[in-house]
């Protein structure tokens, strides 16, 4: 009889294991994002809502008095730990622009240009419907493409999906991100304080010259960055562009290192927090209060028809004029089904409505809109990049 597993055994056979496999499917943080959305939906219109809500809303001390940090559960995560986030994008945004696809001219042409169609279309359609409303600051919500979600639903495809297609997304996405950063940075930013934004620039120029001085040790630039961190919350202008800045003062040959030791508590703690804390969404009795706002219908067209007309157009538009042509393997009904794909604005979009409104009534409404957009062009895009792919 063999023996039977210990307990240490037994825990690494059939709970360790699992789990690091799990971890690393590349669907495994978009099927996290969507539980941790429909757990905080449930949680939110159970008979916990109450307490769910106010959970967030818990207000946090300050370590001591004239320092000014975020003061509720919810806005650390949204300011403090979507640095770290923000962080990590900067890192892949970086290393692309380096040494990665956007790293010449000749490779980055077509995504830049459909990225640009991607947030342009998008955003004039949401203005088609808001603009001269109280509700025209979000126009930069429909602007987003969720890039854990939606590479998440492109390897459902598995290898029947060319590679090309996967890299152009990527790339896409990340200009995207890149786009939506500079957004907040000038359009979302709140009544600056210049002594501090100064102090930030300072700081900056310090880590620069730092990179300039080959400085190896990547931790240095860490402990400064949460210096950066702090001017930059207080200057006005939103704290999660300090991740950004900083990631672009690291050496590159520590990107690699950085990118690999954030993505696994980035993907699987920062952002589901995210999810959980910015979904805690209390749904109306009256319907009536989404269906009849503008901001319903200027995301959810924006996200569902925006995005692939933009991505489409934009890059067609510039194979005609020989200004880019199409990555190999690639075709352009794959182009138009991942342009439906990057309608996923999720994350980003959420981050975007949080900034953009500041009435609770009308972040619900972007909310809801946002995931019922992203639901549907998730679903439309796979279905028709399945049907084109096999058909082919």
């Amino acid at each position: 009889m063999p023996n039977a597993p210990t307990p240490g055994q037994y825990l690494k056979r059939f709970i360790i294991s699992p789990v690091k496999e799990f971890i690393h499917d590349s669907r495994a943080v978009g099927i996290v994002l969507i539980c941790c959305t429909i757990l905080s939906m449930v949680l939110a219109n159970s008979p916990f809502t109450e307490s769910y809500a106010s959970f967030w809303q818990t207000e946090l001390k300050m370590p001591a008095e004239g320092v000014h940090l975020p003061h509720t559960v919810l806005h650390l995560i949204n300011d403090a730990l979507m640095a770290v986030f923000f962080f990590l994008v900067g890192l892949e945004i970086k290393r692309e622009l380096l040494v990665g696809e956007l790293a010449s001219i000749k490779k980055s042409i077509l995504p830049i240009i459909a990225a640009i169609g991607g947030m342009a279309v998008p955003a004039i359609i949401y203005l088609l419907w808001c603009g001269g409303t109280p509700f025209s600051k979000g126009w930069g919500i429909p602007m987003a493409t969720d890039i854990a979600f939606s590479l998440g639903v492109l390897s459902l495809l598995g290898k029947r999906a060319p590679l090309s297609l996967r890299i152009f997304l990527t790339a896409l996405a990340i200009i995207d991100d890149l786009g939506g950063i500079l957004a907040i940075a000038i359009f979302y930013a709140g009544e600056i304080n210049w002594s501090y934004l100064f102090f930030a620039a300072a700081l900056l120029f310090f880590l620069g010259m730092l990179n300039l001085a080959k400085v190896k040790r990547y931790y240095i630039y860490l402990i400064f960055g949460i210096f950066l961190w702090y001017f930059v919350f207080n200057s006005g202008v939103h704290a999660t562009i300090a991740g950004v800045l900083l990631a672009f003062t690291i050496p590159l040959h520590k990107i690699e290192e950085l990118e690999h030791a954030l993505h696994d508590p980035v993907n699987f703690i920062i952002l589901p927090l995210f999810a959980l804390a910015n979904t805690a969404i209390t749904l109306p009795a009256d319907f009536n209060l989404i269906f009849s706002s503008p901001v319903t219908y200027g995301i959810i067209c924006g996200l569902i028809l925006g995005k692939p007309i933009g991505i489409y157009l934009f890059s067609m538009a510039s194979v005609r004029l020989k200004i880019a042509s199409l990555p190999e393997g690639m075709h352009r009904k794959q182009l138009l089904g991942m342009g439906m794909i990057a309608g996923i604005g999720f994350t980003m979009s959420i981050f975007m409505a949080t900034l953009a409104f500041e009435i609770p009534e009308v972040q619900l409404i972007a909310k809801v809109a946002i995931i019922a957009a992203s639901f549907i062009a998730g679903i439309a895009g796979f279905i028709f990049l399945k049907a084109v792919i096999i058909k082919r």
